[in-house]
């Protein structure tokens, strides 16, 4: 099996079960993560104080909530549950709603499901991966999903890996202050006014810095690879606490809609993300932060 499934106990799997709100939701991830002695009753409740704290930043994909806390004393090891809901409930999240599945992360510590995460943003970008979550009878069947690899997300109108990956490297080196974008189409050596030397960093934010943060980042870093742009752009997950305070060493925050309003003003451009999973929505940002 993948990372991925190696971190879903068989017995922390529910499907089409019935919640009448998103509290319900996220205390149906959370009890299971307990019955396969992976968590503590406090971490499902300091999930749901999580989006009270910061709003719905945990549904980063259509219908797709990725439910976790900051870990502490209640998580005993890393682990994933996963829930699919009988009904769709709306969790806020006007982009995303609304939710049907829903997993809820345990992290020990903040790298042992890096991997995971990456794996489980292939799986969701994947339409026959999710048709296979959205379906599966079993979980057998969802366990055989979460351990399948599929093609990453296509970036559609917004470019392709071989005029990107031509493009001269040293356009990594400028950010467009105002985000204002050059036009594809326009003559490369042509440099934006506006544009600042890079600080060849990017942050990606989400309440706690080891959830969708790291979610997001993984799909970002895709990008950059297809890009041929690894080597001179780093990226780096972290909290909304940590990135107010470390905003200003970044090109751009990469976020979700709910973590922006948290964050406010903090100096620095910061773009809003709907789809964690989308490769093409991620593609396009960049393109405008670095004026490609």
């Amino acid at each position: 099996m993948s990372q991925l499934s190696d971190l879903v106990d068989p017995t922390a799997i529910l499907l089409d079960a019935p919640a009448q709100d998103w509290r319900a939701a996220i205390r149906l991830s959370g009890d299971l993560l307990v019955s396969a002695e992976a968590t503590t009753g406090s971490y499902t409740e300091a999930m749901i104080r999580t989006v009270e704290e910061h709003g719905p930043y945990i549904v980063i994909a259509p219908g797709f909530a990725l439910a976790h806390a900051r870990p502490d004393d209640s998580v005993l090891r890393t682990a994933l549950s996963f829930v699919r809901l009988a009904e769709p409930i709306p969790f806020g999240n006007a982009a995303n709603d609304p939710v049907t599945l829903v997993m809820a992360l345990a992290a020990a510590d903040s790298s042992a499901h890096q991997a995971a995460l990456a794996a489980l943003a292939g799986v969701l970008a994947d339409p026959a991966g999710r048709r296979a979550l959205d379906s599966a009878s079993t979980p057998s069947e969802v366990l055989a999903a979460l351990g399948a690899d599929g093609p990453a997300d296509a970036t559609g109108s917004t470019g392709s890996t071989g005029s990107t990956g031509s493009t001269d490297a040293s356009m990594a080196a400028t950010a467009g202050a105002d985000g204002s974008a050059a036009s594809a189409d326009s003559d490369p050596a042509v440099v934006d006014p506006d544009a600042v030397p890079s600080k060849n960093l990017i942050l990606t934010v989400c309440g706690n810095g080891l959830g969708t943060s790291l979610f997001l980042k993984n799909t970002a870093e895709q990008v950059l690879d297809r890009w041929g742009w690894s080597s001179y752009l780093d990226i780096q997950a972290t909290d909304t606490i940590s990135a107010k305070g470390r905003a200003k060493e970044a090109d751009v925050i990469l976020t979700s809609g709910a973590i922006a309003d948290t964050l406010g003003d903090v100096g620095v451009r910061v773009e809003i993300i709907e789809n964690f999973t989308s490769q093409a929505e991620i593609d396009a940002v960049l393109r405008r932060v670095y004026a490609v």
